[in-house]
């Protein structure tokens, strides 16, 4: 058995949302390793082009594009690109999102914001997922890989619309998988937990963090490098009979401030 082999992704085309910062940055960097070509997709093409920049100088093969999840015309413009720069589209990481870190009082939101949780989080994968399947199908391998978060299944304060949208998602995935099986495509889920990002430095103080690592046995918070190595995992042959499936990286807790 050659245990390379098994992570290598050699040949195939990945593209990522959010590609720009934390977990998508991370996500392109660790797949580009992994001999991925990747399309950095960002709202920001000044950070998507930074990092296939990093990439490119390390040896690996990037593009950069900048991309609006929120437009639907730019997810159709992000797979063109893709199949028009490299061939065919193999790996999906769907990263962008948005809301949580307990913003989210009942009583101050409206149905306005709730539609542009809902659009980012849910809509988007699930468009971006439905204009790559043909070119995976076509060409032989397919892995769509969502970003989505321990708010899933958390039971937390402010937080009802992002968790609500994100274990939106997970099922999404659960049930793409058997819609997409058919046709050699996995769907699976990522769900991170508390990860030092710019998005947590944010919300984050010694006091949210102690109460954070009092539910967390593994007794640290999240890096990025936790998050991607399990991005790797879905993206690559040695999980190739893995699809519908939600992996928890969070320590073996729940982070919870409660």
């Amino acid at each position: 058995m050659n245990v390379d082999r098994l992570f290598d992704l050699t040949g195939r085309v990945a593209v990522v949302t959010g590609g720009g910062d934390g977990i998508g940055k991370g996500s392109c960097r660790m797949l580009a390793a992994a001999g991925a070509s990747v399309v950095v997709s960002d709202l920001s093409e000044e950070k998507a082009r930074a990092v296939a920049d990093e990439i490119t100088a390390a040896g690996g093969i990037a593009s950069a594009t900048a991309c609006n999840v929120l437009v639907e015309d730019d997810l159709v413009k992000l797979i063109e690109f893709t199949v028009r720069t490299y061939g065919t589209v193999n790996i999906l990481v769907n990263n962008a999102g948005l809301g949580g870190g307990a913003r989210e009082n009942p009583f101050k939101i409206d149905r306005a914001y709730v539609e542009r949780i809902y659009a980012i989080n849910v809509f988007a994968p699930w468009q971006l997922s439905k204009l790559a399947a043909p070119h995976m199908q076509e060409s032989g391998y397919g892995s769509i890989i969502n970003i989505t978060s321990m708010s899933s299944v958390n039971n937390d304060p402010n937080m009802a619309i992002y968790g609500s949208s994100k274990a939106a998602l997970n099922h999404l995935a659960s049930n793409l998988a058997c819609d997409y099986g058919p046709m050699g495509i996995r769907v699976n889920c990522v769900a991170p937990g508390a990860v030092r990002t710019s998005a947590l430095s944010t919300v984050l103080t010694p006091e949210i963090e102690a109460k954070m690592l009092a539910h967390t046995p593994i007794h640290r918070l999240g890096n990025v490098s936790d998050i991607t190595g399990a991005v790797l995992y879905f993206a690559s042959p040695v999980s190739e009979w893995v699809s519908g499936q939600v992996l928890m990286v969070n320590g073996g807790g729940i982070q919870t401030l409660d």
